[in-house]
């Protein structure tokens, strides 16, 4: 999307993702969270803003609003040498932030040593696991309670490259 930035995120970036996770559809919430939020926590918003040796997060910014969050974990599912989550507004999903976020959370993890990454799907996430089936045609897959986990390979090239 056109003037989107992504970045890092950093300390004073805690109200704005407060407001952006408040203001996810209860369904958005729960496909990226499992559960839906309502308000969300402060313990919830530091741990997403959380950024050390095993944890990675960028944000995508819109005329100073976020817009997208994305996260790596180093000790994610086995199998895998990261785990990502991200999540997109309500109204800017399906323009692409979401693969922007997913190449840039993406390449940090790769340069600093990852090859494989998991993710935590539930199955009812349709637009999701398509876009995965088509980024990583060989991924592993296993099902449990309705989640799907999926394993791949980080390829450096880019993912989403367009």
């Amino acid at each position: 999307m056109l003037g989107t930035q992504i970045r890092p995120v950093t300390p004073e970036d805690e109200e704005a993702l407060t407001r952006f996770l408040s203001g996810l559809s209860l369904h958005t919430q729960t496909l990226r969270f499992f559960s839906g939020l309502g308000r969300p926590s402060p313990g919830l918003v530091r741990g997403l803003l959380a950024v050390d040796e095993t944890r990675d997060a960028l944000v995508a910014v819109l005329e100073g609003e976020i817009v997208g969050h994305a996260m790596s974990y180093r000790g994610g599912p086995v199998g895998a040498d990261v785990e990502i989550g991200v999540v997109v507004a309500d109204q800017w999903q399906g323009v692409g932030i979401g693969p922007r976020l997913i190449d840039a959370i993406l390449s940090r993890a790769w340069f600093r040593g990852a090859e494989t990454v998991g993710m935590d799907v539930l199955g009812e996430n349709r637009r999701v696991l398509r876009m995965i089936r088509r980024a990583w045609p060989e991924a592993r897959y296993s099902v449990s309670s309705g989640a799907v986990e999926v394993i791949a390979m980080i390829e450096p090239a880019g993912l989403f490259a367009e």
